[in-house]
């Protein structure tokens, strides 16, 4: 029996794959969209080797991990019947990870999330009712808490279907949750709820980024049109990680919510701007929040001009601007209590992201498949 995993060759899905392979040597049923046997293995490699070197990860894949080519937003995920059958009778516990981040999408968004979250759960059911479910996980965003403005939220307080999204993303994530509750209601469910995943507190390395960008573009200005004092709710994705693989293999969590945040520790603004100068040698940045609206209105019409660099970057702050500005931060006293653990501050950790991201140009430089090691047929 394994663990079905989706969204396993992407930032958070890989993280957490090599920490259930690394940390508890589990069985992993991976569902990965791709052409053939080859270019899954290879797009897996591709996701894995930020966290292992080629032997670990050959040894894994000859082990404990086995690929099931297919798609979420497709019946069955677009499996044949067989696979389909066997995938549900060699599964135990579900970790739904896979999700569009397009912000901007409706479409995508509707596709993916709503469509895709419904062909996992349909699947989940299948699973419960030939031979038992052990729990079903699944990531969520604090995105869900909708619109808000100087807060600290906590999970009970977060879902309230009066507020208006931010967008579709935040939207859609929000019913994925509740179909969950609907169509699962005889199974244990662990919803995680990570804030803005930026970084990993052990190493500058990444190989996601967009808000990346967004953060970098903000580090190198000299005036910025936020408020000094607003906090930023940005997590490490090893804590992210670390937390939901704990907790997916725990028996009997202690709740069903949780917040992967930075919580009342989170960072302001200056804190993060102040770390990042000292680092780099400089002197601080100026704060200008009456230039807020102004800095708005100059991105928005910016990210009108598609097809250029200068468009794509103004439309990532477009999408990201609102969560810059909400000075409002999400409890996460959960997790630390049960896990024991605690967020890394993104002001001990930003420069090593910051230095490898301009370095390398906002592209990891993956490795390629060994020459003298085959691949599956």
């Amino acid at each position: 029996m394994a663990i079905f995993i989706t969204g396993s060759t992407g930032y958070l899905g890989s993280h957490v794959a090599s920490g259930l392979l690394e940390g508890h040597g589990q069985k992993l049923n991976l569902l990965v969209r791709a052409k053939d046997q080859r270019s899954a293995e290879l797009k897996l490699w591709r996701a894995l080797q930020l966290h292992l070197d080629f032997p670990r990860f050959h040894h894994w894949l000859n082990s404990n991990v086995r690929i099931f080519l297919g798609d979420i937003t497709l019946p069955d995920f677009g499996l044949h019947k067989s696979d389909y059958a066997t995938l549900v009778r060699k599964t135990d516990s579900v970790l739904h990870i896979a999700a569009s981040l397009n912000r901007k999408s409706e479409k995508a968004c509707l596709n993916v999330n709503l469509r895709g979250t419904l062909e996992v759960l349909k699947f989940a059911g299948r699973v419960l009712a030939q031979h038992g479910l052990r729990r079903y996980s699944h990531v969520s965003t604090v995105a869900v808490a909708g619109m808000r403005s100087n807060e600290v939220v906590t999970e009970a307080a977060s879902i309230d279907w009066e507020r208006s999204d931010y967008d579709p993303y935040a939207r859609t994530k929000k019913f994925c949750e509740h179909m969950a509750r609907e169509l699962l209601p005889n199974v244990p469910i662990t919803i995680f709820r990570p804030s803005i995943v930026l970084g990993d507190s052990r190493h500058g390395e990444t190989t996601q980024f967009d808000m990346v960008k967004a953060f970098v573009f903000l580090a190198r200005r000299r005036v910025l049109p936020l408020r000094p004092n607003d906090r930023l709710d940005i997590v490490n994705v090893d804590f992210v990680a670390d937390s939901i693989v704990t907790l997916h293999q725990k028996e009997k969590p202690l709740y069903d919510v949780y917040h992967l945040s930075s919580g009342v520790g989170a960072p302001t603004c200056r804190q993060i701007t102040d770390a990042l100068a000292k680092a780099r040698g400089r002197s601080g940045p100026l704060y200008a929040p009456a230039l807020a609206g102004t800095f708005e209105g100059i991105v928005n019409w910016l990210s009108n001009r598609r097809g250029t660099s200068v468009g794509q970057l103004a439309a990532l702050l477009k999408v990201f601007l609102p969560y810059l500005l909400w000075n409002t931060v999400f409890d996460n006293q959960r997790v630390v209590e049960e896990t024991g653990k605690s967020p890394a501050n993104f002001t001990q950790y930003g420069f090593p992201l910051f230095e490898f991201s301009s370095k390398h140009h906002f592209t990891y430089p993956y490795r390629e498949w060994p020459e003298a090691v085959g691949r599956s047929v």
